[in-house]
């Protein structure tokens, strides 16, 4: 992997490669999100899985594409009146291994509560189809380990970046503030 040329020789001493980069992947993906009131007039209220809280969508200077996150995660945790402690997993997608680096060493996240079986790297980064595929994922680890509150986030792709808190409705002790 030493050896791997730069995805970008542009920016001199750049360190991504093919090696640490995402594959072109194909995807899609889709969702049904509803109020718990129109979930109940249809019978649909046993079917809930989770909770949409909040989303945060931040943006920095575009040359610094990729590091959205490492914005965009403090602004939802503030908006809910959260902290990174309360947060039982995170999905931090990002195509490039360096930038999801230094959004976890910026956040000074417990790296055992982050892309806990891989991020896209290791799942693929599919355009249009990256947030549910987080959503997906960390529900289903969050049922997994009955945790509660999964933090989602991704870069948008020149300069934004985006977060968003879910509560896990199946666990059996969902945290009483949200």
């Amino acid at each position: 992997m030493a050896k791997a040329r730069s995805a970008f020789p542009d920016w001199g001493q750049a360190r991504s490669t093919g090696a640490n980069s995402s594959q072109v992947t194909d995807g899609a993906a889709a969702a049904l999100l509803m109020r718990r009131s129109t979930a109940e007039k249809l019978g649909l209220a046993d079917k809930i899985i989770a909770k949409h809280v909040a989303t945060s969508v931040v943006g920095v200077e575009p040359k610094h594409m990729g590091i959205g996150p490492a914005y965009a995660i403090p602004k939802v945790l503030e908006r809910t009146g959260l902290k990174t402690s309360d947060i039982d997993l995170f999905e931090i997608n990002e195509a490039f291994a360096s930038m999801y680096v230094y959004c976890v060493d910026k956040l000074g996240l417990d790296i055992e509560k982050v892309n806990v079986n891989g991020g896209a790297i290791a799942l693929g980064h599919p355009l249009g189809a990256t947030g549910i595929r987080q959503v997906a994922t960390g529900l289903a680890e969050l049922r997994r380990r009955n945790g509660k509150i999964l933090c989602t986030s991704m870069c948008i792709g020149s300069g934004m970046g985006a977060a968003a808190i879910f509560v896990n409705e199946t666990a059996q002790k969902v945290a009483a503030k949200l």
